[in-house]
């Protein structure tokens, strides 16, 4: 059996589960369809064991490496500048609730032929900032605005492909 392909980084569609978002329906809504494959840009799918180092008397060839706990990066979407405010409304849901705006997501990334392979889905996120685009009158570039989600835990799902499951 041959190895597959590495996929291509520059396919992929995001998610954002409405079921479980404390902003009233309508805006809920509009959020899933604002975020599904609207951005041209994901970074921090990431995750890191904090570890302290433990020497123990009489042993002089290693250092035992202990597990303390777990964290996770905050994932990072960027996107040309539009004027739906679904992804704002989001964000200020965090700032003026007690409970915050949380909810969960996914990642998807994509096969050449279009048909999902992977796809990471984050739990409990919220959207922890927000940073709008820089303008300078000089130059003819689009306006990017960024959003970076925080969340309590990713994971990787491989999908079946359609015909297979």
């Amino acid at each position: 059996m041959m190895p597959e392909d590495p996929l291509a980084a520059y396919r992929f569609i995001i998610t954002l589960d409405p079921g479980d978002a404390y902003l009233p329906w309508p805006l809920a809504e509009l959020v899933m369809l604002i975020a599904l494959g609207a951005f041209s840009e994901v970074t921090g799918l990431s995750g890191e064991l904090e570890v302290t180092s433990y020497a123990e008397g009489g042993v002089n060839d290693y250092v035992h490496q202990l597990p303390v706990r777990h964290s996770w990066g905050r994932i990072t979407l960027r996107r040309g500048v539009v004027r739906d405010l679904g992804l704002w409304s989001w964000y200020q849901a965090g700032l003026t609730q007690s409970l915050g705006a949380r909810r969960d997501g996914a990642i998807v990334l994509m096969t050449p032929a279009g048909i999902p392979a992977v796809a990471w889905e984050f739990r409990s996120g919220l959207a922890a900032k927000w940073t709008g685009p820089e303008l300078h009158a000089g130059q003819d570039a689009v306006a990017v605005e960024s959003l970076e989600i925080a969340h309590e835990g990713l994971d990787r799902v491989l999908l079946t492909p359609p015909g297979l499951g």
